[in-house]
């Protein structure tokens, strides 16, 4: 059997691919807005998929923003969302722990405010959110004091991230008991201009060095983003398009959870990317192939309002 086939999304079959789908998965940075600017159309493109009968989901890696502040942005930069139709790794750490851990305690949280929100809206109390200064010597530092009640460490981006947090995540990981959960591996975040700065995967990296312990990550490409969208909505995988811009989250998550997917350029992976993973030989790498690709996700207009 043929794997995807990386084909350019165009013409009649634009519309043929749309008419297969119920619902359409969104990541967001680099596929529907870049920085604080909307990808030109993108907001149309959302609204005209609704007014046809499909359901929209914007699923992203990002944990600094709730599902509040999501809506929050899209509403400003003109898109049509409701808070429930937003799937951030904040949100989802948040349903797994509840869910599938069924945690009973509270967390040390190596993350931001909107992590600390989106736990306590669940009734998951945590500790850690801000600056942690060094303070003493080495022997302080490994009698370093815990709370009692932390019964699971979680990773996600923090802007105060450092030497003592990742040590106080170590103390508390010693615990074979104590789980340990990221919210995604990205190594770098890409911004305008080609620039990038360090990604969470970094920050996951080093307390997974720390604790020489592996995390359990619920974002891209983990199914659990898909699970946590398919267990509030009924979603047929095979009647939902996964659009995104990295190979490596967005199409290795529609992959694996049997989706069909689209690659838009206007983020951070190529088409020549696609078709080095295409050539490979590598069956992990064919994952990373998406069924097709799109310059820009403003092309689905023609089929949309034709």
């Amino acid at each position: 059997m043929s794997g995807p086939q990386c084909t350019r999304l165009s013409g009649a079959l634009v519309k043929q691919v749309l008419d297969s789908v119920d619902s359409v998965l969104f990541d967001c940075d680099g596929v529907i807005w870049r920085g604080d600017q909307a990808v030109p159309g993108a907001p149309r493109v959302v609204t005209l998929l609704k007014e046809r009968g499909k359901r929209v989901f914007f699923v992203t890696n990002n944990s600094t923003k709730t599902r509040k502040m999501y809506v929050d942005k899209m509403s400003t930069l003109g898109f049509d969302a409701k808070e429930e139709e937003v799937f951030g790794t904040a949100y989802c750490s948040a349903m797994y722990l509840k869910t599938v851990c069924e945690l009973q305690g509270k967390v040390y949280l190596v993350g931001s405010d909107a992590m600390r929100q989106e736990l306590e809206a669940v009734g998951i109390r945590q500790t850690g959110v801000g600056p942690d200064h060094v303070a003493g010597k080495q022997n302080d530092w490994a009698n370093v004091a815990l709370d009692p009640d932390v019964k699971a460490v979680v990773v996600g981006f923090d802007e105060h991230f450092s030497y003592m947090k990742v040590n106080r995540a170590m103390q508390y990981l010693t615990q074979p008991e104590c789980l340990f959960v990221g919210t995604n591996r990205d190594s770098r975040l890409p911004l305008e201009g080609g620039k990038a700065v360090p990604g969470t995967g970094c920050l996951l990296q080093a307390v997974e060095t720390a604790a020489q312990r592996q995390a359990q990550t619920v974002g891209k490409p983990n199914r659990f983003m898909f699970d946590c969208v398919a267990s509030k909505f009924s979603v047929d995988p095979a009647r939902c398009l996964m659009v995104g811009d990295r190979l490596d989250t967005d199409i290795m998550l529609g992959s694996n959870c049997g989706l069909k997917t689209l690659l838009t350029l206007t983020g951070v992976s190529t088409v020549a990317d696609a078709e080095a993973h295409q050539k490979s030989g590598c069956a992990e790498r064919q994952k990373m192939v998406p069924d097709y690709y799109v310059e820009s996700i403003a092309d689905l207009l023609p089929a949309l309002q034709g």
